[in-house]
């Protein structure tokens, strides 16, 4: 499986601007910026790379989890994810440091132990868990 999304910047890091596009149109030019990243806190002017991922680590890590619990036999009635993403200035650039999981999940006929086992096996498991820690390569085209 392969999924397709698409940005186009235009001009200079602090007064360029840029869009994204998604292959399904979830997003479709969406806006985005060094100042929507940095200076709109509340996100309602744009979207921003950490919100994306943020968005995408969530969602991964909800399915994870529920194919797991399935594996074990459960079905949850809900599972609530929200990924907080950290980006700090670290070594004079800007990394993801931390992604904070938080969970409110609703599983009937498990009990804690269990439950506590297949969580952490599926943020283990979650393929955003194991991007957001791999070696990262880059292919490019260059037109000039």
């Amino acid at each position: 499986m392969k999924r397709r999304a698409e940005a186009l910047w235009k001009g200079s890091a602090e007064d360029g601007s840029g869009m994204l596009t998604t292959q399904s149109g979830v997003l479709h030019e969406q806006p985005y910026s060094v100042k929507l990243r940095f200076e709109n806190e509340d996100g309602k002017a744009g979207t921003n790379p950490e919100e994306l991922i943020g968005a995408a680590h969530a969602g991964c890590y909800a399915m994870a989890l529920s194919v797991e619990l399935g594996k074990a036999g459960y079905t949850p009635d809900s599972l609530h994810t929200e990924a907080h993403v950290n980006l700090e200035q670290v070594d004079g650039g800007w990394a993801i440091t931390k992604v904070d999981l938080k969970l409110d999940a609703s599983v009937p006929e498990i009990d804690e132990d269990e439950f506590d086992e297949i969580a952490n096996g599926a943020k283990e498991g979650c393929p955003v868990s194991k991007v957001l820690d791999c070696e990262i390569s880059l292919d490019y085209s260059l037109n000039s």
